[in-house]
């Protein structure tokens, strides 16, 4: 079969999503395309764990958590397999510092859409966990629905969903070209051949850019390579789940972690502090100077997380200027979509998922998109100054 009422370009976090959510309205005229294996680490959607939480820097996202939680609710009711895991959360900023101001949003925001969270401050952190030794005073939000999203899990359980939906999917199939096509869809070229239908959904993350470059379309992304670190602590029990919480430490760097989740070992990293490369010249060698950065910050906050390196990881992030979700229809091809997920959407992904199914289905969605169209500054103004910082 050649032509399919819709079509979804890359079969990460947010296309695999968008795959299942097409799948359970239209059936078989739904085709993935995916260039690596499925479930590959050449991305973003890869590992065992997400952070996903209710707790937010930004209204027009803290209001969208809850449809979240949803929306994964509906994929383990009908898999009978859960992709979330709720551990509670807490972020964390010294009170004398700038940084402050970063966690009273994440309040506000909260507060905005009636979101319930305990604010603690240092005593109380030690009391509730001490695995934390924080040096000075701190503020921080404990919020008890924040938890783990498993992108092992969860992207299998889509795909398999779509599949017994009547979907197709094709990996290892490298997309060549896009072009729209003169009856008002789109036309694919791959090596495996061409592929025509009514509407397209590019959910390509680092490779997005280029894709869309062959529309003629210009869209000012970043791709930086980023890194997670698993720490083999013998101290299993301090970080077991129900033991210990995700944390968001605000400091100079944003600094997160993970109780032992998927590997025997804990997890941390720094969110958004990668080089910036491209597809091509992206290595799958860790930055020792981040890694020791890491290191040093754990070492004296949270003493016992570390332990011998069980492993270091890379993975790709795909930015706009103001790192806010893409999700939109071309402004010139309104049959193809796109849809960027800014390095914080995989606890958003199968929700995106079933936006972008109803903005090519419906076109339009029962949720707000409007802070992630394509005609925002971040996209249209040459001098716009990145924001990189969530």
């Amino acid at each position: 079969m050649k032509h399919f009422d819709y079509i979804v370009l890359g079969c990460g976090g947010i296309g695999s999503a968008a795959l299942y959510w097409l799948s359970k309205r239209v059936g078989t005229d739904v085709l993935g395309i995916e260039q690596f294996p499925l479930f590959h680490h050449n991305g973003g959607s890869q590992d065992y764990s997400r952070i996903i939480r209710l707790a937010y820097h930004q209204e027009k996202y803290a209001r969208l958590t809850p449809f979240a939680y949803q929306a994964w609710d509906t994929v383990a009711e009908e898999s009978g397999l859960a992709p979330v895991t709720k551990t509670g959360g807490v972020q964390i900023a010294y009170r004398d510092r700038p940084y402050r101001q970063i966690v009273e949003d994440y309040a506000e925001a909260m507060d905005r859409a009636a979101i319930p969270y305990e604010r603690w401050d240092a005593d109380d952190l030690r009391d509730r966990f001490p695995q934390f030794q924080p040096q000075a005073e701190v503020v921080a939000l404990y919020q008890e629905q924040t938890g783990i999203a498993d992108p092992s899990r969860g992207n299998a359980i889509h795909i398999s969903l779509a599949r017994g939906n009547g979907a197709t999917v094709l990996p290892e199939c490298p997309v060549i070209s896009i072009q729209p096509d003169p009856s008002g869809g789109a036309l694919i070229k791959t090596e495996q051949g061409a592929f025509s239908c009514r509407r397209l959904i590019v959910t390509a993350g680092a490779w997005t850019r280029t894709l869309l470059e062959s529309v003629g379309m210009q869209v000012p992304l970043m791709v930086t390579q980023e890194q997670v670190t698993y720490y083999a602590t013998s101290h299993l029990k301090e970080f077991s789940m129900g033991r210990f919480p995700i944390f968001q430490w605000k400091d100079d760097f944003s600094y997160y972690g993970f109780p032992i989740y998927g590997e025997v070992a804990t997890k941390a990293a720094i969110d958004a502090s990668g080089e910036t490369v491209t597809t091509k010249t992206r290595t799958f060698t860790p930055n020792a100077a981040r890694e020791q950065q890491l290191d040093d910050f754990l070492k004296v906050q949270i003493p016992n997380f570390v332990g011998p390196k069980l492993y270091t990881k890379t993975c790709l992030y795909t930015m706009p200027p103001d790192r806010d979700f893409i999700l939109d229809a071309l402004p010139d091809h309104p049959n193809i979509f796109a849809a960027v997920g800014a390095g914080h959407a995989y606890k958003f992904a199968s929700l995106l998922g079933k936006i972008l199914s109803e903005l090519a289905i419906d076109g339009v969605s029962q949720y707000d998109t409007t802070p992630f169209t394509f005609k925002r500054p971040a996209l249209l103004e040459k001098d716009f100054v990145p924001s990189l910082r969530v």
